[in-house]
């Protein structure tokens, strides 16, 4: 039987839907994943696997094949094994496929079926506030994270057995909600000041200009004539940043997988 659900690749700092289908057919006992997986994708069948398993479900014993559309871009990271192992119970007819084209799927699957965090959450949110899914399902860890996008409704899961309570009636479930956004305008307490600086009159002004007319910042001289010292005190003079701005830099941070989601956007 064949399943389709979806998921998020990432792309720079962009997100972009990967749809991931699943045929299960007979066969000689084999799991072959296409679609340009980089190597923690064709891992992920082993875990997938196993996480079914542990999860109480049964996996399919045939030739099973997982290709990623778009099958000419290159896929990379564990992201894809929720939406694998929910397209694999959908197509073994163990999973309700009425609700799995309205939601998205994110999540790196462990051997006892819980859902780990993974990189990329947000620009996937942000992502999927474009489109036509009606919300997305990641780990209870990236929820916080993800909830920036306050056009995308979140459901956090811990395990794969929540995820298919969810699919057997999305309704009765509540989406995560964080006060918008969070910790913004947080303040920041700098410990080093543009102030301390004495002397340099000539590369504080240079500086002074690049801060107010958004210019980039070439420092070249000699060890010890105070380059870091000037760039590290750099950003104690730029404003605050807008909405937009910190948004696009807890992307950079969600894409590296160096967010906080203790400290908010």
């Amino acid at each position: 039987m064949l399943a389709k659900t979806y998921s998020y690749g990432i792309n720079g700092l962009d997100a972009y839907p990967v749809c991931i289908e699943i045929d299960a057919a007979r066969g000689l006992p084999t799991t072959v994943i296409v679609g340009l997986p980089d190597s923690a994708i064709r891992e992920s069948k082993e875990r997938v696997r196993s996480a079914i398993r542990n999860s109480g479900y049964q996996f399919p014993s045939g030739r099973n094949t997982v290709n990623l559309s778009p099958a000419d871009t290159k896929k990379e990271g564990p992201s894809f094994d929720l939406a694998m192992a929910i397209g694999i119970l959908a197509a073994t007819e163990q999973v309700n496929p009425a609700y799995l084209g309205q939601y998205a799927f994110l999540g790196e699957l462990s051997l006892d079926g819980r859902i780990q965090p993974v990189s990329g959450a947000l620009p996937a949110a942000l992502a999927m506030s474009k489109t036509r899914f009606k919300g997305l399902i990641l780990p209870s860890a990236n929820a916080p994270e993800a909830a920036l996008a306050q056009d995308t409704r979140i459901y956090p899961a811990k395990t794969l057995n929540d995820v298919v309570y969810f699919l057997e009636d999305p309704s009765t479930f509540l989406s995560f909600k964080q006060e918008p956004p969070p910790n913004f305008p947080s303040p920041i307490d700098y410990d080093v000041d543009f102030s301390d600086v004495k002397g340099q009159t000539h590369v504080k002004r240079g500086l002074e200009i690049a801060a107010a007319g958004n210019h980039n910042v070439l420092l070249i001289g000699p060890p010890g004539s105070g380059k870091s010292m000037l760039a590290k005190r750099l950003p104690t003079i730029l404003p605050d940043m807008t909405l937009e701005e910190s948004l696009e830099t807890t992307k950079i941070h969600s894409v590296m997988g160096l967010l906080d989601t203790q400290q908010g956007i």
